[in-house]
C-alpha cells in the first residue's frame, strides 16, 4: 500500500510527499523506489497537511504519535489494531480530525450504506458475510468485512459478540455469520448475503487493483486536510448521510 500510494501521489498535481515514513530497521527501506527516501520521522521543517498511514499494528502508534505532534490529520487503513489502539485513536480525535477505514474504495462505503438500509429493512433475516483475500493477508476476518458486520448490527441496534467464524451448534438469534477464503493474488471480494425464508439479497464488491486503495486514501487525505477535530468515516467524505 505505502508503493501504492507513492504511485498515486505521483499521478496527481494536488499532492506531495512531505516525508515517507516506516519503522525504524523496516526492510522497506531498502525498496529501489526513484526519488524517495525513507525516514522515521519527518523532517521538522516538512510541511504536513495529513497524516496517512497503512502500517499496520507495528507502525500504527508512531503514526498518530506524529499526527498528534504536528496537529494534522489523521487518515488511517492500519486493520488488525488493538483495542488499546483503537481507543487511542478515538482519544485523539477530540485534538486532531481522524479518519480510520478498514478499506479505503469509494466502492465498499456505498456498499456498507446499502447493507446498513437493506438490514434495517430486514431485521429478522440472517446475515451472513464471505470475504476472499490473498494468500499473505494476516487478519481473518477482514476488517471491511467486520465493518460490514458491525453495519449490520448498528443498523439493527443490536450488540455485537464474537465473530462467527468457525461454526458449532446452532447460531444465536441475530449473529452475523463470516466465511474466509485465503488463496493467490486475490486484492478483495467481499460478499453481504440477507437470507430470509424463500429468497434472500445478495450484495457484493469486487476489487480488481490496490491502487484503487491508495486513490481512496489520497480523496479522504484532501477532505481531512483543515477539518476540526472529530472522528470521521468515507461515508462523511462522499456525503453518505447518516453512518
Amino acid at each position: 500500500m505505502g508503493r501504492a500510494l507513492l504511485g498515486a501521489v505521483a499521478e496527481s498535481a494536488d499532492f506531495e510527499i512531505a516525508a515517507a515514513l516506516v519503522r525504524s530497521g523496516s526492510e522497506a527501506a531498502t525498496l529501489p523506489i526513484a526519488d524517495v527516501s525513507f525516514v522515521t520521522r519527518p523532517p521538522a521543517d516538512a510541511l504536513v497537511d495529513a497524516v496517512v498511514d497503512f502500517s499496520g499494528p507495528r507502525g500504527f502508534d508512531s503514526a498518530l504519535g506524529i499526527a498528534l505532534e504536528r496537529g494534522v490529520a489523521l487518515v488511517s487503513g492500519s486493520t488488525g489494531l488493538t483495542a488499546a489502539q483503537h481507543a487511542a485513536l478515538q482519544s485523539a480525535s477530540r485534538s486532531i480530525p481522524v479518519l480510520w477505514a478498514a478499506n479505503f474504495s469509494p466502492g465498499i462505503a456505498v456498499l456498507g450504506h446499502l447493507v446498513a438500509e437493506a438490514a434495517r429493512l430486514l431485521p429478522d433475516w440472517d446475515c451472513e458475510i464471505l470475504e476472499a483475500h490473498h494468500r499473505l493477508k494476516l487478519d481473518a476476518p477482514s476488517g471491511t468485512a467486520l465493518m460490514l458486520g458491525d453495519r449490520v448490527n448498528q443498523a439493527r441496534g443490536t450488540v455485537a459478540g464474537k465473530p462467527l467464524v468457525e461454526r458449532s451448534g446452532l447460531r444465536d438469534v441475530g449473529q452475523v455469520g463470516y466465511s474466509v477464503i485465503r488463496g493467490g493474488d486475490i486484492v478483495g471480494e467481499h460478499d453481504v448475503r440477507l437470507i430470509g425464508f424463500g429468497e434472500r439479497i445478495e450484495l457484493a464488491h469486487r476489487a480488481t487493483n490496490r491502487n484503487l486503495f491508495a486513490r481512496g486514501a489520497l480523496v479522504a487525505a484532501r477532505w481531512m486536510s483543515g477539518r476540526p477535530a472529530g472522528s470521521y468515516t468515507m461515508a462523511d467524505v462522499l456525503g453518505l448521510g447518516t453512518h
